[in-house]
């Protein structure tokens, strides 16, 4: 199966690729957005990927779907288009990068300026129907991205893991904890951040702190 992505990432995943699963996954996803309105767009699906290459990143945030309405998603989870009204759990994200770092609050929700200091901002499903949240859910993406942790962890070194929510805390078990570098949190939705599991957490600075410990460049958030 060929697969347009990121140089970096084809020679780390070219096996994947090749697997069943993956193959079932292509046509489901194919026929999905031939029959209906899909997001992101085709050429967005790997994004993440094609912003922070696999050489340069230092930090992995892991969402779980893209957004599902229009315009919104452009394949960085928690990301959307330049333009678009931050979605409920973005605001929360940049509400705390402000009490936490400082930074004021920005006035477009697009992320790709993180993900091309080497933030990969990996949604564990690529696609989503148009206003049918999961509906992409267990068709194989999990199990691709669930390797593309995998992968991460155990050819690369001093990574900096944000889990933020149940979720993302599962794949936990994915990550070696004795070379990598994990911190978890509640997750930024409303739901979560207004029973004070979100607010507080610093992550921002303690990303920054740990990657200039390790001699790496810190995260501009």
């Amino acid at each position: 199966m060929n697969v347009t992505i990121h140089p970096s990432w084809q020679s780390q995943l070219q096996s994947e690729f090749q697997k069943p699963y993956f193959d079932t996954l292509v046509r489901f996803v194919r026929d999905e957005y031939r029959s209906t309105t899909c997001y992101p767009k085709g050429n967005n699906i790997f994004a993440a990927f094609d912003h922070s290459n696999f050489e340069l990143t230092k930090v992995v945030i892991i969402g779980q779907d893209p957004y599902h309405g229009p315009n919104q998603a452009n394949g960085l989870c928690f990301s959307v288009k330049d333009g678009i009204p931050h979605p409920p759990s973005l605001i929360n994200i940049f509400k705390e990068i402000e009490t936490d770092i400082g930074k004021p609050y920005p006035k477009s929700g697009n992320l790709e300026h993180w993900a091309d200091q080497g933030v990969l901002l990996l949604n564990a499903t690529l696609t989503v129907r148009a206003h049918s949240a999961g509906s992409h859910q267990n068709k194989g993406w999990e199990v691709f991205t669930d390797s593309v942790i995998r992968k991460l962890s155990a050819e690369k070194k001093g990574l900096v893991f944000l889990l933020w929510g149940g979720y993302a805390k599962k794949k936990i078990s994915l990550i070696d904890t004795s070379k990598h570098y994990i911190l978890t949190s509640g997750h930024p939705s409303p739901l979560s951040a207004n029973r004070g599991l979100w607010f507080g957490n610093k992550h921002f600075s303690k990303t920054n702190e740990l990657l200039k410990n390790m001699g790496k460049t810190p995260i501009n958030w």
